[in-house]
């Protein structure tokens, strides 16, 4: 795949399902489904996603096994073959050795791309040893045929924020795609971009789609556009084209439910929101993670039908 590395890519749900003994268990097929469809809607440019991400925050990541994350994985190579974008998902480990074999299991089962997040330490690094844990994790890359996304979540807790300076010392490595940055202060953005007009950058976190591109992100990932992604794909067309008033009126139109996405339950809230999107609240609601409450069910509905209230007003209901 030639790939530009620009454009929006959807951080897909894991759908789930229950057994015969009413434990939830993955719904490859419902998964598979919804991951491309997503896949298939163009933009009003014409454009559709550049990628696809599986099993991330979205996806229960956190709350599958080693086997459960990589068959499921597996499952979501074959759509994003089929599409012709690449498998992305996440690796983190204490250690640059674990990261490592992490890194080995997930080219195996056909991702392309990983998202490499800081070391799981409660210790902070130093800037030494981080570079060494992001350098072995690019030479792994570069052994097993995969790339690497360094991700840089400093807002997050539990994250060991990437200085500036080693952002840009990490981008110059063979195998590095691009940066991931999720944050709302996009002037971290800014300054990476003032360092080296050619870093690829994406922007995770929708509250700041057009923000980051001002900035100068060539792109996003994202948790809203799984639901409604003709508008996600048609904001991130206007972005590229610097059509920024146009860009901000579908920012405003998706705005209730983009808040969302900044919430230390953002999967259980846009999952929700996506069950409502689909006619399907009990599957929305089926999660090994927290169970909401009937106001925070209620919150959610609410801020659904509004962000589609506006969208249909623009015509970026798909």
């Amino acid at each position: 795949m030639n790939l530009k590395w620009e454009g929006v890519m959807p951080a897909v749900f894991t759908w789930l399902n229950e057994s015969d003994s009413s434990a939830l268990e993955i719904d490859f097929d419902t998964t598979q489904k919804q991951a491309a469809g997503i896949l298939k809607t163009q933009g009003k440019g014409g454009s559709r996603m550049s990628g696809l991400v599986g099993s991330g925050t979205l996806g229960e990541n956190s709350y599958l096994n080693t086997k459960q994350r990589l068959s499921l994985l597996k499952s979501l190579s074959e759509v994003a073959k089929e599409y012709s974008v690449p498998l992305i998902s996440g690796a983190s480990a204490e250690t640059k050795y674990e990261l490592a074999k992490i890194i080995e299991g997930l080219s195996k089962v056909g991702v392309d791309t990983v998202m490499v997040m800081p070391p799981k330490t409660k210790a902070i690094p130093s800037e030494k040893e981080m570079y060494e844990y992001y350098e072995l994790s690019e030479a792994t890359a570069n052994d097993v045929g995969v790339t690497i996304m360094p991700y840089n979540n400093p807002d997050a807790a539990g994250y060991h924020p990437l200085s500036t300076d080693l952002l840009i010392r990490l981008a110059v490595l063979p195998k590095v795609v691009a940066l991931k940055i999720s944050t709302v202060d996009v002037s971290i953005i800014e300054t990476l971009m003032l360092e080296n007009k050619d870093l690829k950058i994406l922007a995770g976190v929708d509250t700041v789609t057009v923000h980051a591109g001002l900035a100068g992100a060539c792109g996003g990932i994202t948790g809203v556009g799984t639901i409604f992604p003709k508008a996600s794909i048609t904001m991130q067309e206007y972005v590229l084209n610097g059509e920024w008033a146009e860009a901000n009126k579908i920012s405003q139109a998706l705005n209730t439910l983009s808040y969302l996405d900044a919430q230390p339950l953002l999967m259980e809230y846009l999952k929700l929101a996506m069950g409502i999107h689909h006619s399907d609240v009990s599957g929305g609601l089926r999660t090994f993670g927290k169970k909401l409450t009937k106001q925070q069910i209620d919150d959610v509905r609410a801020r659904y039908i509004l962000a589609k209230e506006r969208l249909e007003v623009l015509d970026l209901i798909s």
